[in-house]
């Protein structure tokens, strides 16, 4: 059962760490991915674009499928 801490979500979290969103591609869940790339993409721009890409990596390190 993969979850927080799985090997998996691990991977997925060094992946976001790189490109933000590419975790979650890795995980399936795409339209969350293009989100979260998109809107560090744009912050980016005006220097708050690390807060996005925090959040991806947290996303993808907690991910629990259902």
């Amino acid at each position: 059962m993969a979850g927080p801490g799985s090997g998996g979500n691990v991977l997925a979290a060094l992946a976001s760490f790189f490109i933000p969103g590419l975790g979650q591609l890795l995980q399936g869940r795409v339209l969350k991915a293009a989100l979260m790339f998109v809107a560090a993409a744009i912050l980016w721009f005006i220097l708050l674009g690390w807060i996005i890409h925090f959040w991806s990596i947290i996303d993808a390190a907690r991910f629990k499928p259902e």
